[in-house]
Parts: C-alpha cells; sequence; structure tokens
C-alpha cells in the first residue's frame, strides 16, 4: 500500500525533520521511501514543506498531488494544502497554533495541542516529535519502537535531548490514543505494513 503524507508549517518548527524522521524509521522497516523537501524558503518564520511517500512496492512518483495524510503546524498550511489531500485522508492539526478546522467533511481531523504539550514538557522545540507522535499514534505509518528507535538514530544519543524527545513523541500518542480512542483501536488505520510495536 502506497500512503504519501505532506508535513507543512514555518521554517523553524521542524517540518522537514518530521518527514526525514518518518522517511528514516520507514526505510529501517525495509519499506521503500521517499522523501522530497521543499527548500524554498525553510529560514525561521518562512514556509517549509516536504512530502514522504512510503510503500511496500517501488515507488513510481514521489510528488503527491492527492496525499492520504497531511501534518500542518501553522494555519497558512492548513489553507494551502487541505484542499489536496484525497477524500477519506487524514489530516492531523496543532491545534495550539491553528484555531480553525479543514472546510472539508470528506477527512478525517485530529486536533494535537503539539506546541503546548510541548511548553508543558520544557521544550517548545519538541512539538513537531508530538506532532509525529500523534501521526504514527493515528496512521500504523511505522511501530513506535522503529520510531523510537529512529528518534535516537538521529538526534544523537544526548541523553536529556533523548528523553525529551521520546517523551514528546509518547505524549504525541496519548493524545491520540485518549482523545481519539475509537479511531487508535481500528486494526489497520490507513497503513497495514507497519512492523508490530
Amino acid at each position: 500500500m502506497l500512503v504519501k503524507t505532506v508535513f507543512a508549517g514555518f521554517g523553524g518548527q521542524g517540518v522537514l525533520l518530521m518527514g526525514y524522521m518518518l522517511a528514516y524509521a520507514a526505510m529501517q522497516e525495509e519499506r521503500h521511501v521517499t522523501y522530497m523537501p521543499s527548500y524554498g524558503a525553510e529560514v525561521r518564520g518562512g514556509t517549509a514543506n516536504c512530502t514522504v511517500a512510503i510503500s511496500n512496492d517501488e515507488i513510481a512518483s514521489p510528488v503527491a498531488s492527492s496525499p492520504e495524510c497531511l501534518v500542518v503546524m501553522n494555519a497558512p498550511s492548513l489553507i494551502r494544502f487541505q484542499s489536496s489531500v484525497k477524500p477519506g485522508g487524514l489530516v492531523f492539526i496543532n491545534s495550539t497554533m491553528v484555531t480553525r478546522v479543514p472546510s472539508r467533511r470528506d477527512v478525517e481531523t485530529f486536533r494535537v495541542p503539539a506546541t503546548k504539550i510541548a511548553e508543558d514538557l520544557g521544550e517548545m522545540r519538541a512539538s513537531n516529535i508530538v506532532m509525529l507522535g500523534a501521526l504514527v499514534a493515528g496512521t500504523n505509518l511505522v511501530s513506535t519502537r522503529t520510531l523510537g528507535a529512529s528518534i535516537e538514530d538521529i538526534l544523537g544519543r544526548k541523553k536529556e535531548l533523548l528523553e525529551i524527545n521520546r517523551k514528546a513523541m509518547e505524549l504525541g500518542m496519548e493524545h491520540i490514543r485518549t482523545v481519539y480512542p475509537d479511531w487508535y483501536r481500528k486494526k489497520t488505520k490507513i497503513a497495514s505494513g507497519a512492523k508490530s510495536a
């Protein structure tokens, strides 16, 4: 099954890192992956986005004109990308920064107060990892174990940094489990190729 995800937000919110971590985790599970970052203006405050495609088979094109999943960290990103999501797709919104909801009714929406969760954790920069945890809990694109190991590989082995990011991932997952329990309990979710947690 081919699943394409678009991550979008302001530069400085770790949007490209989210996509890279998901792509890396999927590669660790021996899946076919493409990662296509937008290098237009990823300076702090500018816009940034990337596309990750994950499949059990070879991927013909990394372009996601109709992604199955969208992760938005700010309101302009929701406005720009919501119309591109496939009907029946999933939209994950950083509800601390985005007060509006998608105008579409043919997508599933998950509101995650990622920035607030990260602030309460004492590290606002971890809001991207909160969102990544929520995405994985809501989609099963990769296993929890693989994502945790990938965060460790990418961020290095600095204990303090790892603990904060591991906790941020867990809190994002916990948000989906507690606020969207019926969705979380679905066995297949959007992706059936992930290895078990």
